[in-house]
């Protein structure tokens, strides 16, 4: 089943018995404002801001930039926007999907089964004639608690993505200077996982930032070299828009594996080898 939902069926449908959550997000100030300053310019009505980088992920460190958080973290979130077990969830970003897809990989991991991706996010909402508001509305008082969820995806640590790229195939969704090592604009180091494939994520969406179509999507993931029972996992510079390529195969009908770590990572051992090229 598609894990989105697209702005002209959430405008049909209304919000009425969802639980909306803005995670609009940017990785540098060069690439924009925060999210919480994006959210209160602008958002979705009744939705909740949750941060990306202090409640989607740990603290930056050994693991990565983006690391994987703690289970309380994300339930004392989800409590604050008023998530129970049984609600139904819808996030989105400002449009690119790609915070949108960390929070969907995130929220499915610690047990929330009912998890939606706005497609487009508030750039299509706006577009499709929904509303937006600047009311914050007040803290929820869910009862939503977290726990690990094993058969929502594999999560992958260093020594496991290794092993998926010599028996499977290991998608890296960066772009392809940064893969080849030409250059690297945020990690000390350069280059790829010895063994990876790179498929960039900017592929998987048009330039409106919606998913592209499934059958467009198993296409190009079969270019690629995706094989049906195959082992497949997915890796970027932190684990964000490595999460965005993941719902992409989801979309294509392919589980795939994350790597929350990815490059960021991987780098943290000197021990581990380097590809370029």
């Amino acid at each position: 089943m598609s894990a989105l939902v697209s702005a002209e069926d959430l405008v049909a449908e209304g919000l009425d018995g969802l639980v909306v959550v803005d995670v609009q997000w940017n990785l540098t100030s060069a690439a924009g404002p925060p999210g919480r300053d994006l959210y209160t310019a602008g958002h979705l009505p009744g939705a909740h801001h949750v941060d990306l980088d202090a409640e989607l992920a740990g603290p930056p460190g050994p693991g990565g930039r983006h690391p994987l958080p703690t289970a309380h973290a994300v339930q004392e979130a989800m409590r604050r926007c008023g998530v129970d077990a049984g609600s139904r969830v819808v996030v989105y970003d400002q449009g690119p999907s790609y915070a949108a897809a960390r929070a969907w990989w995130v929220l499915r991991h610690f047990g929330l089964a009912d998890v939606r991706v706005l497609d487009g996010g508030l750039t299509a909402w706006r577009a499709a004639g929904g509303p937006v508001t600047t009311e914050v509305p007040p803290p929820g008082d869910g009862t939503f608690e977290a726990a690990v969820d094993d058969s929502a995806g594999a999560l992958l640590d260093a020594d496991e993505a290794a092993k998926v790229a010599r028996d499977g195939i290991l998608l890296d969704a960066r772009a392809p200077e940064r893969f080849r090592g030409e250059t690297e604009p945020i990690d000390p180091v350069a280059g790829h996982i010895p063994g990876a494939v790179n498929a960039p994520t900017t592929d998987n969406a048009g330039a409106d930032g919606r998913f592209l179509a499934a059958d467009q999507l198993r296409e190009l993931f079969s270019r690629m070299g995706v094989r049906a029972g195959q082992r497949v996992g997915v890796y970027c510079g932190s684990g964000v828009t490595a999460a965005h390529e993941v719902l992409a195969l989801h979309e294509a009908g392919v589980d795939a594996g994350l790597y929350v770590g990815s490059w960021s990572d991987w780098i943290t051992d000197p021990t581990r080898p380097v590809a370029t090229g």
